[in-house]
């Protein structure tokens, strides 16, 4: 394994990007930049394509906790080619507790998960729950993902606003949820502004990124934008998108 973790370095490396680096880390700053190689996400998913399937990725997948950023990358871009709903499933239970950043958080989307989602609303509904801040994210990304559209149920978007969080990437993703709602079930989300059950600065962050949306018409825009709360101040140290 040893060999493995030192050629899939190597072969990181060798892609690396400085004025790229010098990029990411500045969008996820909570991460040390020591740990950043700076490889581009096209050519992760190229590595990851490359080695999906091989004796290698499996044992790669084995050697949690990973030094690198970009390692963790790659982890998440070879969860997404596992073609076994179950096997990505517990696979993705394994490395979430080593997320620790919304940008690998957000990379991670195995494939084989649209074609499960009785059963992945189930492993939701834990995540949701979890204690741990990239953990909660996710699951509020696969609502997002999988069931805003043939799959939405009213019942969805108070699972997202059921979680109370002071976590800056948690608020982050609940208001991208909603601003997608808004877009795509309109109809379901809309009361979570209008009646304000949702925290301030989440309420106001949805609404923003809403009205930035190509797909919210104009004469929602202007609705929303009534709906905004005056409020002390947010927090925050990267868009975390």
């Amino acid at each position: 394994m040893r060999n493995t973790e030192e050629e899939v370095r190597r072969r990181l490396f060798a892609l690396q990007d400085p004025a790229y680096r010098a990029f990411q880390c500045r969008l996820i700053p909570n991460v040390d930049a020591e740990r950043v190689i700076g490889v581009r996400t096209p050519a992760v998913r190229e590595l990851a394509a490359e080695l999906a399937g091989t004796p290698e990725a499996a044992e790669f997948l084995e050697l949690l906790p990973h030094r690198y950023y970009d390692e963790n990358n790659l982890h998440g871009a070879l969860l997404g080619r596992i073609k076994d709903y179950d096997a990505a499933a517990e696979a993705v239970e394994a490395f979430l507790p080593f997320v620790d950043n919304w940008a690998t958080c957000d990379m991670l989307s195995p494939r084989v998960f649209k074609k499960h989602l009785p059963e992945l609303l189930e492993r939701i509904r834990a995540w949701l729950a979890s204690n741990q801040t990239y953990t909660v994210r996710f699951g509020m990304e696969m609502l997002m993902s999988h069931y805003l559209d043939e799959a939405f149920d009213p019942a969805y978007p108070a699972l997202v606003a059921a979680v109370r969080s002071e976590e800056y990437y948690v608020r982050m993703m609940a208001a991208w949820y909603f601003a997608t709602a808004l877009a795509k079930q309109w109809d379901a989300a809309f009361p979570y502004i209008a009646e304000r059950r949702l925290d301030p600065w989440t309420h106001n962050k949805a609404i923003q990124k809403a009205v930035e949306s190509d797909r919210v018409p104009d004469g929602r825009k202007t609705l929303l934008r009534t709906l905004k709360i005056k409020e002390s101040g947010g927090k925050g140290n990267g868009d975390g998108f």
